[in-house]
């Protein structure tokens, strides 16, 4: 376990831990290298950085998957230029006409009463996950997910969308570490300062629509998952209300079945008078 705040000699390890983990893991699959989704936020950033510094830019392809209407044109701009100095092959595929695509043929009648706002908004990172397959499947590559460990760990993620990968080479950092590690890395201020964001509808926040900003949440999780205090603990301990910690650890057990893989029916069979198991 290490400190929620990292010092330098820990960015360090930290860095060369991440860039051994993606080149392991790329040569154990017997691939060509790694394909990420660009999103214009810090995790996506860090992540691309990461996985040039270990394979090479030539091995590295990334993909962004802007919105029209959504996508700010400050992300635009942003992932062209990290892109372009990263020197990686970008790929950049409006979702606007694949994702009205599925709304024409979904018979949203069929189904009243419905969050359709929520569907549609979870159906963005699904189709960005297929399209990520996609151009894995073409090129021999491991698609590379961008989610941190806060994000892992409240849920905050679509189900095979963007939680949807092969590897998730940040999933062991905190968000607070990202931003860190983000610094040490020297990844331009644009990415760093900007407002944390799904990007799934105009104005969305991730802090906004999870009702804590990040910094509280990531003192929350790692006092109750790294030290394991319980509820009233954390809340003598940290400058957070109890409100705060219980909606941190409600969404915790709320998403614990996105962290889990499927459950599977299994079977004992006789055979010969013998049990077997299947």
């Amino acid at each position: 376990m290490f400190n929620l705040n990292l010092g330098e000699e820990e960015l360090f390890r930290v860095k060369q831990e991440i860039q051994t983990f993606i080149k392991k893991e790329i040569s154990n699959a017997g691939v060509e290298g790694a394909v990420l989704g660009l999103s214009g936020g810090i995790d996506s950033a860090l992540t691309a950085k990461l996985a040039v510094k270990a394979l090479g830019s030539k091995n590295v392809k990334v993909m962004f998957m802007p919105e029209r209407g959504v996508t700010s044109e400050q992300d635009i701009k942003d992932v062209v230029e990290l892109a372009r100095t990263l020197e990686v092959d970008n790929s950049i595929i409006e979702i606007n006409n694949i994702s009205n695509s599925f709304k024409k043929a979904f018979p949203f009648s069929d189904f009243k009463p419905g969050n359709r706002d929520f569907v549609l908004a979870n159906l963005k990172p699904r189709v960005r996950m297929c399209l990520l397959y996609m151009a894995a499947n073409m090129k021999r590559l491991l698609v590379l997910g961008t989610g941190n460990k806060t994000e892992l760990l409240l849920g905050y993620f679509t189900k095979y969308g963007d939680g949807g990968v092969d590897l998730l080479p940040i999933g062991g950092l905190y968000k607070t570490q990202i931003k860190a590690l983000a610094e040490y890395l020297k990844l331009p201020r644009s990415f760093i300062e900007k407002p944390p964001s799904a990007g799934l509808w105009v104005g969305q926040t991730d802090e906004a629509e999870i009702g804590v900003d990040y910094r509280a949440i990531d003192i929350i999780l790692y006092d109750h998952i790294e030290l394991g205090l319980p509820e009233e603990e954390i809340v003598k301990k940290l400058d957070v209300t109890s409100e705060e910690v219980r909606r941190v650890l409600s969404l915790i057990a709320e998403s614990k079945h996105k962290r889990i893989l499927p459950k599977i029916k299994e079977f004992t069979m006789s055979v010969s008078g013998k049990a077997h198991h299947l």
